[in-house]
Order: structure tokens, then C-alpha cells, then sequence
């Protein structure tokens, strides 16, 4: 969604005029529970014309293509499906992070007021992390990337 009702909020070019009280009205109209199932939420900032048409170097897309496929593979491999659809008692069984990622969730948990919902949300993303890295440990660095992705609780969607 547009982060304001005109779609200029944070724009490089300060064309939003719109006031805090306008964009909490608009955020306001998701609610907590929409959000939470939501497993990744973030802000894309608008990229300046010079620099789409600039060519840079990037990783090639069948790189990333066969990493998700072997990442894809080793969630069937392990529990039979992919991560976005463990149950909450699965999470429990697949997703347990490590001691000192256990620490940051708990953080998260307390500075972020996560639902639980959103809390397995974040445990089965750091998973998918995880898997991606090649990792078979939920690391901190998994757990504060997943907690990255969730911009609407890290702001509690409020401008």
C-alpha cells in the first residue's frame, strides 16, 4: 500500500503535503490483525530516474532461483512442507532459535508488543532465512532479519 493517501510520503522529492493526522487516519484503516498476517512488511523507498536507468551489477536471478530451490528443498526434506505453512505446534518442533536469537526474540517480543501471531510469523521467517544461508541454526542475525521485514510493528503503523 502507499504509505500516505497521496503516495508521496518520504518521497525524494517532498511532493507529500500530507498531515501526521492524514496518515494515521489512512494507516489506521488496516488493522492489527490484517498486519500480523502479513508475513513481511516493509517500506521501498522511490528510486530517482537517473538511477533506474544506471545499470549496476547485481546478482544473477538463476543464483537466486537455485538458492530458493535448494532452500525450498530442505524445508520438504525436513518437516514435509514449506515454512509459511507450520502450524503453531510445527513452529515449536522446527523453528527453535538459538540461545543468544532467543534473546533478541524476546526483545523484539517486549519492545514490539508482538501478538503471538506475529511472533510465529517472525520464528518462520528467520527460518526461511535460515535455510536460505544455508544455515541449519536459527541464528540472531536470521532473527533480526526477520525482525527487519516487519516494519509495520517495528513503527506500529504510525507515521
Amino acid at each position: 500500500m502507499n504509505p500516505c493517501p497521496c503516495g508521496y510520503l518520504g518521497h525524494f522529492s517532498g511532493k507529500c503535503h500530507c498531515t501526521p493526522d492524514q496518515v494515521a487516519r489512512y494507516r489506521g484503516k488496516i488493522s492489527g490483525p490484517l498486519i500480523d498476517r502479513i508475513d513481511i512488511h516493509l517500506e521501498v523507498a522511490a528510486v530517482p530516474q537517473e538511477d533506474l536507468l544506471r545499470r549496476t551489477a547485481g546478482e544473477a536471478s538463476a543464483a537466486v532461483r537455485a538458492r530458493v530451490i535448494a532452500a525450498h528443498r530442505v524445508q520438504i526434506d525436513r518437516q514435509d512442507k514449506a515454512n509459511n505453512t507450520l502450524s503453531p505446534r510445527e513452529i515449536d518442533k522446527w523453528c527453535t532459535p538459538a540461545a543468544a536469537a532467543e534473546g533478541l526474540l524476546r526483545q523484539a517480543i517486549a519492545k514490539l508488543n508482538l501478538s503471538a501471531r506475529a511472533y510465529h510469523r517472525v520464528l518462520k521467517l528467520a527460518r526461511t532465512i535460515a535455510d536460505l544461508a544455508g544455515s541449519e541454526a536459527i541464528a540472531a542475525a536470521h532473527v533480526a532479519e526477520a525482525i527487519q521485514y516487519r516494519k509495520l510493528d517495528r513503527t506500529a503503523w504510525r507515521a
